[in-house]
């Protein structure tokens, strides 16, 4: 489990963004499709990680 922040953007959207990993960031129009979103990242993160050998 990982901790998200999730606050207003200057565009109308949510920002998501993961402090713990570096870059990984999202929006969504509702605060809980940028939840789905940065979920979404998150995974994809760590798997680009384990790929590249860095996890």
């Amino acid at each position: 489990m990982r901790q998200v922040i999730v606050y207003p953007g200057e565009d109308g959207y949510f920002v998501a963004e993961c402090c713990s990993l570096p870059g990984c960031i999202s929006q969504g129009k509702t605060r809980e499709e940028a939840i789905e979103n940065i979920c979404e990242a998150i995974q994809l993160y760590l798997e680009v990680m384990v790929e590249r050998n860095q996890a």
